[in-house]
């Protein structure tokens, strides 16, 4: 049994997407490497030279490699006919719309649609980017300026891959459809498969005098800053799609889209849940006892704000459309504000002195003076009874 052949791009250590420069740097690093003259009496050096000349000659002419990246080693051999094939057939190579057309006479529409042309207009790549911004720049909106690199249809020849003042040539082998039609199997097994062309690669055309700026591509890549406008009430985790800010069509296809996620900075004092805000507010015993005139923080700044007298621990207020602005515009949260009453500490001896006296007077201390760390207790069971 013949010893089966190693992938060519395998040989040479390249990706299948591989440049002409960059296949020509590899050939030469390899065949000075395997040359004979330095390897003199070393079969398996001797081999592998032959082997790396073998890849190279066909990944080098352009005719080859299509036919080699469509067929395998197969497609190279001096006596494959694309039109008859060989006696057998593939079945990684058999496109199912072919099959079923060569049944039933036509295409199924959808996932088969035999005969469809494969050199159509093609959208270009979707990039994504991420961009964080503040609590605040999230709740009002702000500008960003996003750097990326993506290709664009190439100046010089306008997309077209052609050296300027020169036209591409419509393939002769699939008149410009980029598809060819192959006869596989033979007697009642017998019916067409339609394959890329290995002539043109699927382009329907072919560049003779490709353009130097961007190697016949069409297209090059460039970085580019691009000023964004995150709009306002954005959530962190949410996404912006800016349509057309992607990487060049192919064929005449649109660009593709930028996809930007935000990442939003948490904020040392509010926490945010959907449009609204929640902020603790601390405030003394004698606030919360006696009331007080506050200025509470906000997104949009300081507010004032009236403690009421004998507000308890934990209770919860709400500031009218102090919240996110909605991200469609129409119109905005809350804000809530939880109340957090500090208890003093470090006391001096006549501050615990006055503080005992308003214990005795709320009757929470027997007037001999009683002490203790029960001293004040039910205080505020005794404010609830009140209210």
């Amino acid at each position: 049994m013949p010893e089966q052949k190693r992938d060519y791009y395998e040989v040479l250590g390249v990706s299948k997407g591989a440049t002409d420069d960059e296949l020509k740097k590899a050939y030469r690093k390899l065949a000075k490497q395997y040359h004979p003259d330095l390897n003199p009496d070393d079969k398996t050096a001797e081999a592998r030279f032959k082997e790396v000349n073998e890849a190279y000659e066909v990944l080098s002419d352009k005719e080859k490699r299509g036919r080699y990246d469509q067929f395998g080693h197969a497609g190279v051999d001096p006596n494959f006919n694309p039109g008859g094939g060989f006696g057998g057939f593939d079945m990684g190579d058999i496109d199912l719309g072919d099959i079923f057309g060569s049944f039933f006479g036509g295409g199924f529409g959808g996932g088969f649609g035999g005969g469809a042309r494969r050199n159509g207009p093609v959208k270009g790549e979707t990039l994504r980017a991420s961009v964080t911004i503040s609590f605040e720049e999230a709740a009002f909106g702000c500008e960003k300026e996003i750097s990326l690199t993506r290709s664009e249809p190439c100046e010089a020849c306008k997309g077209s891959g052609c050296a300027p003042g020169t036209t591409a040539e419509t393939c002769p082998d699939c008149r410009g459809s980029g598809v060819v039609r192959i006869q596989r199997g033979g007697g009642a097994f017998s019916f067409a498969t339609q394959v890329q062309c290995p002539k043109c690669s699927g382009t329907g055309k072919l560049i003779h005098t490709p353009c130097k700026s961007c190697n016949g591509a069409g297209a090059v890549r460039k970085q580019r800053k691009i000023t964004v406008k995150i709009p306002a009430g954005i959530d962190n985790g949410q996404a912006i799609s800016l349509r057309g800010q992607g990487g060049a069509g192919k064929n005449g296809g649109p660009a593709g889209d930028l996809v930007i996620g935000v990442t939003v900075k948490p904020h040392a004092q509010f926490k945010r849940d959907g449009v609204h805000v929640y902020l603790d507010q601390k405030v003394s015993f004698l606030q919360a006892t006696l009331g007080a005139e506050l200025e509470i923080p906000t997104i949009d700044g300081k507010v004032k704000w009236t403690l009421p007298e004998g507000t308890q621990p934990g209770a919860t207020f709400r500031l009218k459309g102090k919240g996110i602005p909605a991200v469609n515009g129409r119109g905005r949260g809350d804000q809530y504000v939880t109340v957090l009453v500090e208890v003093p500490r470090g006391l001096s001896q006549s501050q615990k002195e006055a503080l005992r006296g308003f214990g005795r007077a709320m009757g929470e201390l027997p007037d001999s003076g009683v002490t203790g760390e029960d001293g004040l207790k039910g205080f505020f069971d005794k404010r609830k009874k009140k209210k």
